[in-house]
């Protein structure tokens, strides 16, 4: 498989009153055209991992790395405006809300086709149709209405769609979802995980899914990295996590509740000792 990213010992420092602490500490992977799924809990460094490759780590946070390389291109070594050409056009990222990620005084056309019409020089004919298709793509009725809308007008499942189509348009090589419907409820998280499921499918593309939730990842990824305080501490095939072998692993996973529960009590996370 052709490495479309390629990471080694990735850092993201930030100073602190007791000296520089790394949130991310010197992790290494590679992404193809494939599903790979990033899970831990809260603080384990899997945001800051996606926001990383984009260079979306502002001073004073500080990002190093021996290799951090998208499609053969040295992305440490481009200028901010070199970075512009790559964030969206090439690897897009999702957010978590999109209530704080949507503008509240766009349309959500306007917005979608700002996301093109950064890239690309389009007239205003292709560019409502393109727009329309998007929205038709991510399965959302009555698009041309929609497009109308602005953020408030829509639920969160619909802006979420919403974003999810800003984030495709420009057809990305990579798109990085985190958490993506962590504001969600359970069924409108499937509809809106099917829908980004169908479109890294039909178009090849690599995707990251940085989720705390396990069975939800293992579920839709080929492949999963586990992290805890910043490091990767088990890698392994979406359909083997059951057998996971790192003992902070076998935590997590013995810590989800099941449907047919008959514990008294969840196990709780016992961290002493654990090696990274």
């Amino acid at each position: 498989m052709t490495a479309l990213l390629d990471i080694g010992d990735l850092r993201v420092t930030f100073p602190t009153s007791r000296g520089p602490l790394d949130v991310v500490k010197g992790i290494s992977f590679t992404l193809g055209r494939e599903r790979l799924g990033i899970v831990g809990e809260s603080g384990s460094g899997k945001s800051m991992t996606g926001r990383s490759i984009l260079r979306l780590i502002r001073p004073p946070g500080r990002v190093t790395a021996a290799r951090l390389a998208f499609d053969g291109i040295d992305l440490m070594a481009l200028s901010e405006r070199q970075m512009r050409d790559i964030r969206g056009a090439r690897i897009s990222m999702v957010m978590q809300d999109p209530k704080f990620s949507l503008n509240p005084v766009m349309t959500i056309g306007s917005q979608i086709a700002e996301a093109l019409l950064t890239h690309q020089r389009l007239g205003s004919g292709d560019l409502k149709r393109r727009v329309r298709a998007m929205l038709e793509a991510v399965r959302i009725d009555d698009p041309d209405r929609v497009a109308r809308l602005y953020a408030h007008e829509v639920s969160g499942g619909m802006g979420q769609r919403v974003m999810i189509a800003m984030m495709l348009i420009p057809e990305p090589d990579i798109l990085i979802a985190d958490e993506p419907t962590s504001a969600l409820d359970v069924s409108v998280q499937r509809q809106v995980l099917d829908i980004v499921d169908d479109l890294v499918r039909r178009t090849g593309m690599g995707l990251i899914f940085i989720s705390h939730d396990l069975n939800l990842v293992s579920s839709y990824c080929d492949r999963i990295l586990v992290m805890r305080d910043g490091a990767i501490v088990e890698e392994c095939a979406a359909g083997q996590l059951a057998n996971a072998s790192h003992p902070y692993t076998k935590g997590l996973l013995a810590a989800i509740p099941r449907i047919d529960e008959t514990r008294d009590e969840l196990p709780v996370l016992d961290r002493l000792g654990w090696a990274t």
